[in-house]
């Protein structure tokens, strides 16, 4: 009956436009535990995190006198290397409310490329845990960073909060991290599903992957089957692209030059945004969809474009505030008031919203970023 109501809830939200987290199921072996299976382990959890949420959307509040002795110390490894600018955007909404709220910190700054550089990765964990941060930020893509950051989560030092992922690991119940943070790729994938399938006259499409790893795994695999159990269009190809511009123009030509697709899904910004000089390469703009992820300026300048046809834009800020928020009130000792996982909502956006639209839209996914 759970189930059922989570997927009613999702459709009611779709109808609306504005999409929050959802724990839609996923394959029974995946090492992620959706929200809803870890609130149904953990339903102690609804209420804090429904409490925590009503923290991030209001106005920041200062923190209370004499509850710091000393500056935090906070370390940034980032792939942020990219054409999209959540992660740039995060960390200016991040120091903007940690300002606002008046913790004094120090922070640490490690940016790269996704995917590729794993390895020059893996030497910015160690600089930056040379450092010994109070709190370390990290994604979780890449499987051999499990293993550092398992033994760090059991040490206790620093505090490990996980970005753009919000599917807790099965392997770490009984002691996750501080926090997961981010934005639901289950719940953004379904809004896409639903989009093309509303479009599609059964046909096929293409599918262009980011690099190996989870953020493939929940954009492109997720909507693939959704895909199949809808008995929607059918898959003529797929290609990892790493990521890279470059890589998902040179994909998108081989789809482009094959098949004939209604639709290319690409999992990232840089991936759609190499599809569409594909598709002005190939003449296709209009002709072939192509959806964007995450809803960052450089898409939405797309969609006003004409190029780009759809994406499911992030309350992008939210998750900035949200790990500053999770932090003050680690210092002011009411940890217990901070979820295991925080996930921010999500507004569909595509070709033909007025620019008027857009810009209210802006005004809440970028209300610290954009000043």
């Amino acid at each position: 009956m759970k189930q059922l109501f989570v997927i009613i809830f999702a459709l009611t939200l779709a109808c609306s436009g504005l999409y929050t987290s959802s724990g839609l199921a996923q394959e029974p072996t995946s090492p992620y535990l959706t929200v809803e299976e870890f609130l149904n382990l953990h339903p102690e959890q609804v209420q804090t995190m429904n409490e925590f949420e009503r923290i991030v959307d209001a106005p920041g509040t200062a923190l209370r006198p004499g509850q710091q002795a000393k500056p935090v110390k906070i370390a940034f490894v980032y792939p942020g290397l990219q054409p999209s600018d959540y992660w740039q955007r995060s960390l200016s909404s991040f120091r903007s409310r940690m300002d606002e709220i008046g913790v004094n910190y120090q922070l640490s700054e490690y940016f790269s490329k996704p995917v590729v550089d794993t390895r020059l990765q893996q030497e910015q964990l160690k600089d930056a845990l040379a450092e010994d941060p109070d709190y370390l930020v990290f994604t979780l893509d890449a499987m051999q960073h499990r293993h550092l950051l398992s033994r760090l989560i059991t040490k206790g030092r620093p505090k490990i909060i996980l970005q753009n992922i919000t599917t807790p690991l099965r392997m770490w119940e009984g002691k996750q991290p501080f926090l997961y943070v981010g934005f639901d790729h289950t719940i953004g994938t379904r809004i896409l599903a639903d989009y093309f399938l509303s479009k599609s006259r059964g046909g096929q499409y293409g599918l262009l992957f980011f690099g190996p790893g989870y953020v493939s795994d929940m954009r492109g695999k997720t909507f693939q089957r959704f895909m199949s159990e809808a008995e929607g269009p059918s898959l003529a190809a797929s290609y990892y692209t790493d990521g890279d511009q470059e890589k998902a123009r040179k994909a998108a030509r081989e789809i482009l030059d094959n098949y004939d697709v209604e639709f290319i899904y690409a999992c990232s910004t840089s991936v759609a945004l190499g599809t569409i000089d594909a598709l002005r390469e190939t003449g296709n703009v209009g002709n072939v969809m192509i959806n964007g992820w995450g809803g960052g300026s450089a898409e939405l300048q797309s969609i006003l474009a004409g190029e780009m046809n759809v994406t499911v834009m992030r309350m992008n800020d939210d998750n900035g505030v949200a790990m500053a928020e999770a932090i003050r009130l680690d210092i002011e000792h009411s940890a217990s008031h901070v979820p295991t996982v925080y996930s921010g909502d999500f507004a569909l956006v595509q070709q033909g919203i007025s620019p008027q639209k857009i810009e209210q839209l802006k005004a809440r996914a970028f209300r610290y970023s954009d000043k």
